[in-house]
């Protein structure tokens, strides 16, 4: 009798123990304290932000399963190439370089990509049906209000160094008096529009006579860039931008539906907020 009174006692305590870690229900979904903290480190946001991304992504993913949307292993190797290629890479040196980066292995990534692959069909399947084309008043109205938006820098000037110890160059990033002839530089003029769009958006955040984080090179080294100086582009007419203006403007409405979507989701479903995580 003893010891089924302990073992009945273990088994409350473990279930207590289970439901303490839970923190929102989404349906029949559980959300928990973890999950939360996670999201809060991952996108740097407070708890409140955290639980309606989290909620969110429940919702997408109820939704997925509702509308029976699948994404097949060709599609995410598909897409693994294609950025693979973007960055000039194999695609083992586009593993290496996540992994790298993100410490994330071959199989994570992968899932990574089902998922964002699952989220882009959910969206198309809920807001293409109430979209529409932008006229060309539109398309001109869009143009005058965000002129700047479209600005980006003709070329930057930089110099790569290239290492294939990651400590050598991180002691170069932290003092640029460092020598060492293990580190390789290279002086080179690179145009906007000739690399490639992660590239771009990598030197763009970075302040003239700085240095980028350290990426992978993808040879199974690591490299950074010191911004030396940017050109700035000239002035484009609308017309040259005309692609671009239209992208923005139906991903604005895009973005509207699904919002507008998700939100009618969530006041309709069943969501129960069990507590909150304490922020430090």
């Amino acid at each position: 009798m003893y010891k089924i009174i302990l073992a009945l006692l273990l088994t409350a305590a473990l279930e207590a123990k289970v439901y303490d870690g839970v923190a929102v229900v989404v349906e029949d979904k559980a959300i928990t304290l973890l999950d939360i903290k996670k999201e809060m480190q991952t996108d740097r946001v407070d708890a409140k932000k955290a639980v309606d991304i989290l909620i969110r992504k429940k919702l997408e993913s109820l939704e997925v399963k509702k509308r029976k949307i699948d994404v097949t292993s060709a599609e995410v190797y598909a897409d693994i190439k294609q950025m693979a290629a973007r960055n000039n890479m194999s695609i083992s040196e586009f593993y290496d370089a996540v992994r790298e980066s993100n410490g994330l292995s071959s199989e994570q990534l992968k899932e990574k990509i089902k998922q964002k692959l699952l989220s882009q069909k959910l969206y198309s399947a809920i807001a293409m049906s109430s979209m529409s084309e932008p006229g060309e008043e539109e398309i001109k109205d869009y143009y005058e209000l965000h002129k700047n938006d479209f600005k980006h820098p003709a070329s930057f000037s930089v110099v790569i160094y290239d290492s294939k110890e990651k400590s050598l160059l991180k002691e170069k990033v932290d003092n640029p008096m460092f020598y060492s002839p293990q580190i390789a530089s290279n002086e080179q003029e690179l145009p906007y529009g000739r690399i490639s769009p992660e590239l771009a958006s990598l030197l763009s955040k970075t302040k003239v006579g700085s240095f980028t984080p350290i990426v992978p090179n993808g040879k199974g080294g690591f490299m950074s860039f010191y911004v030396k100086s940017v050109t700035s582009a000239a002035d484009v007419d609308m017309e040259s931008l005309r692609p671009q203006i239209v992208n923005a403007i139906m991903s604005e409405k895009r973005e509207a539906i699904l919002s507008d979507y998700f939100a009618r989701l969530r006041d309709n479903a069943d969501i129960n907020i069990i507590r909150m995580p304490e922020e430090s």
